[in-house]
């Protein structure tokens, strides 16, 4: 006989955000480990950028810090999380490719825990929730056990079209030789190869580059939610935050994000001077391997800033807004 699994809506209570019960934190030492070790190095990294390295070596990590961040933004998160636009074999593994420099896990452990968090976003069922604070939503979350409100209702997200790509499914089976050479073995060995860097300065750059994307994204989770305006929905933890959107190549809309997250811009019109990862797809599109992109029409970004926003400049800058009748 078949069992039949009852729908996710009967199975658990609803979570209203802003949520968060008290809870047992189980520590994840070897995270603690391998954070306390490429963080320290990465400051390491940091004084040879600033007394031994190379120029070119600080312009190459620079460009690999660009290259891995748009392998998140344009690829795990916009294309493969959201399906707010479509892309051509050659751009996805291009997007596979700078996804593993990133290296944020697999880009199929990275999308199922984005889906949740959007789907529960700020609540105990969001991997990191932001009514914990903010340690805990930028970086905590990694050195504890996932929360078992995660592990239940993960199991319900789809995964299906996930499961199906050949070339996510090609970085999940090959992770550690994948992701060892694009984000640590090739950033290290080019510039001691092409100019004659020191391997120690390059390794540590290296490390250094890898932090800093890390906590790029980790600012969306935690300060994109936590300080900015709200003009699209006042009623959600998400803000605008531009000078994060600065940082993360457009990434800081992230109350519009929330309010449309289909919008392969996750910005309105107007803010691609922030938004690098939105010129990035442009240029695919023209060249027709980004195709089906989608996006929210002004009228309704204007409705629904008029309706549930803040009241404040739909731009993320904190200025005051007031739409006029020009028919009068």
């Amino acid at each position: 006989m078949m069992e039949v699994v009852a729908p996710e809506s009967e199975q658990f209570e609803k979570l209203v955000a802003p949520q968060a019960a008290p809870r047992k934190y189980e520590i994840v030492y070897i995270n603690l480990l391998t954070f306390g070790y490429s963080h320290l190095s990465a400051l390491y990294g940091l004084y040879l950028a600033c007394t031994s390295a190379k120029w070119q070596s600080i312009f190459f990590f620079y460009i690999m810090f660009v290259v891995s961040t748009i392998g998140i933004t344009a690829g795990v998160h916009r294309l493969w999380s959201h399906k707010a636009y479509k892309a051509k074999m050659p751009l996805q593994i291009i997007l596979m490719l700078m996804n593993s420099l990133a290296f944020q896990n697999t880009a199929i452990d990275w999308v199922r825990d984005h889906r949740l968090h959007h789907r529960y976003s700020d609540t105990d069922a969001d991997p990191h929730n932001a009514t914990r604070g903010f340690f805990y939503s930028h970086m905590g979350w990694l050195f504890v056990r996932k929360h078992p409100e995660v592990k239940k209702r993960g199991k319900f997200i789809d995964m299906s079209d996930i499961y199906a790509n050949p070339v996510l499914r090609f970085q999940k089976r090959y992770a550690v030789p994948v992701i060892g050479l694009m984000c640590f073995a090739l950033p290290t060995l080019v510039p001691v190869y092409f100019w004659g860097e020191s391997l120690k300065i390059a390794w540590h750059m290296t490390l250094l580059r890898y932090v800093l994307t890390l906590h790029g994204t980790f600012l969306v989770n935690s300060a994109a939610h936590l300080w900015g305006t709200k003009p699209y929905d006042k009623n959600i933890l998400p803000v605008q935050n531009a000078p994060l959107s600065l940082i993360v190549l457009g990434e800081g809309f992230h109350n519009y994000h929330h309010v449309y997250p289909w919008d392969y811009r996750t910005a309105e019109l107007g803010n691609n001077w922030l938004n690098f990862t939105t010129l990035f797809i442009d240029f695919f599109a023209w060249i027709g391997w980004a195709y089906d992109l989608k996006t929210v029409s002004d009228s309704m970004i204007r409705a629904r800033a008029d309706r549930t926003g803040d009241g404040t400049d739909k731009w993320g800058m904190g200025e005051k807004h007031e739409h006029c009748d020009k028919s009068q």
